[in-house]
Formats: structure tokens, C-alpha cells, sequence
């Protein structure tokens, strides 16, 4: 069985939430929180910001604010393309 580091189950808890993960991640991820106390801990701390911030109302960006993220996310992707 695949064994996660503490940092590499951190990228994977979204896609294991999400149901996304194939069979030995997911059985990896499992594995990991049932022996590590501070993964637990952040796991379960992840789970109760989903919960709460899932009530919160949402509301639409203002159009400049969205212009000004898409473009950094955009310029940052671009960045990181390079880099790699």
C-alpha cells in the first residue's frame, strides 16, 4: 500500500472528500489519518471549515475584483508553467 507523507495527504484531503481518489489513495489517506494524531487533527479541522463556511450565503464578486483574481491566477499559472 501506498504510504503518504504528512504533506503529500494535506494535497490529497480535497480529492479524498470529494470522492475523487482511486482505491489504494483513498486507502492510503485512510491509513494515514487512522495513525497520525496531527493529520487527524487537521482533517478534522478541514472538515468543520467545509461545514461552515458551506452555510455561509454566497454572493458574486464584483466584476473588478474577479478581473484582478482571474488575471493573477492567469499570470501565476503562466509563471509556474515556465518554472517547471
Amino acid at each position: 500500500m501506498k504510504r503518504f507523507t504528512c504533506d503529500e495527504l494535506v494535497e490529497h484531503l480535497t480529492a479524498y472528500l470529494d470522492d475523487a481518489l482511486d482505491t489504494p489513495a483513498r486507502d492510503a489517506v485512510r491509513d494515514h489519518l487512522s495513525r497520525c494524531e496531527g493529520c487527524g487533527r487537521y482533517f478534522d479541522q478541514y472538515r468543520a471549515t467545509i461545514r461552515v463556511l458551506g452555510d455561509l450565503p454566497t454572493r458574486p464578486l464584483p466584476p473588478e475584483t474577479r478581473s484582478r483574481l482571474l488575471s493573477t491566477f492567469r499570470t501565476r499559472r503562466a509563471d509556474h508553467l515556465t518554472d517547471g
